[in-house]
């Protein structure tokens, strides 16, 4: 199955999927990636500590803005990657045709990824790094 469309998901859409999002466009510079949250905040850019975290990695997330998960979204992509086991059960519950087409970020490591909002400079640091590791993981399905 080839994937064109890529949607990356979490809470608000300013710390975890638009790194995710950018360190997969990296990866992937021919497929459609792009992010969106679940409760978003709604226009507002990405998180200062996420773009401290990919400044020191050369990649600019200054331009993001945060945009809301909608029908719309879902339909577009034929894959939807969410940071937890939670995300992924509510995308599937609100859009049952989403089912078979979202998986979790870590999926294959078994992991989540924490949400930092809020948290530390430290605590981004380390959700970047995993964050970058479970992309990677993904790199010879996609």
């Amino acid at each position: 199955m080839q994937f064109k469309n890529i949607l990356v998901v979490c809470v608000g859409n300013i710390c975890r999927s638009p790194m995710a999002e950018y360190f997969l466009k990296a990866q992937h510079p021919t497929l459609n990636i792009s992010s969106a949250g679940i409760s978003a905040m709604v226009g507002h850019p990405a998180d200062n500590k996420a773009i401290y975290c990919m400044d020191q990695l050369n990649f600019d997330l200054r331009a993001h803005v945060a945009r809301q998960l909608n029908a719309e979204l879902i339909k577009q992509n034929n894959l939807i990657l969410a940071m937890s086991t939670n995300q992924q059960k509510h995308i599937e519950q609100t859009w049952p045709y989403a089912k078979g087409k979202v998986f979790r970020l870590g999926h294959w490591q078994g992991q989540n990824v924490a949400d930092p909002y809020q948290h530390d400079q430290a605590f981004f640091d380390q959700t970047c790094q995993n964050i970058q590791r479970y992309v990677q993981d993904w790199r010879t399905q996609l």
